[in-house]
């Protein structure tokens, strides 16, 4: 049965790419250039073919050495805080929807994680957390915005004297 064109373009291609891998090997093999078989990190964190000089090297205590996330040195809980608009609130049912106002992401809210009363167009600050269906606001509450107010000092009543009453 004869062979169809495609059929030997391919075979010539493959016989092709097999004599080209053998070449190279054998080019490699017969070159006098060595890659070298092992990588140094330098002190500067460059890679070189030579190892480092044992003088050089510092001594690290193992407790420095931090594998994970350090721990919080208790200065503050970590707060991951959003705020957001109550796009819609259905009080009897007890369940609504925030937008956040940094992302526009909508989080449903249930009754049980409101503190307070809210309703809809409320400004609102919340957390994050995980459910079975997806992310939910919890510790939701109405926020307050604290606006600085500035007073205005007023001078005290300074009696000008005249320019006469100066001069003598």
């Amino acid at each position: 049965m004869a062979d169809s064109f495609q059929k030997k373009e391919r075979e010539k291609k493959r016989r092709k790419r097999k004599e080209d891998k053998k070449d190279k090997k054998l080019n490699k093999k017969n070159s006098d250039h060595k890659e070298p078989e092992f990588m140094y990190v330098d002190h500067f964190g460059n890679l070189t073919a030579t190892p480092p000089d044992p003088a050089n090297q510092e001594e690290i205590e193992l407790e420095d050495i931090q594998i994970s996330i350090p721990k919080s040195d208790g200065s503050g809980p970590m707060s991951f805080v959003k705020k957001g608009v109550v796009k819609f609130f259905k009080a009897e049912e007890q369940y609504g929807f925030i937008k956040d106002t940094m992302t526009n992401k909508e989080y449903y809210i249930n009754g049980k994680n409101i503190k307070g009363v809210i309703k809809d167009n409320d400004k609102v600050s919340f957390e994050i957390t995980d459910s079975p269906r997806g992310k939910v606001a919890t510790n939701v509450e109405v926020f307050i915005e604290v606006k600085e107010v500035k007073k205005v000092v007023e001078p005290k009543d300074t009696v000008k004297k005249d320019s006469s009453e100066t001069a003598e």
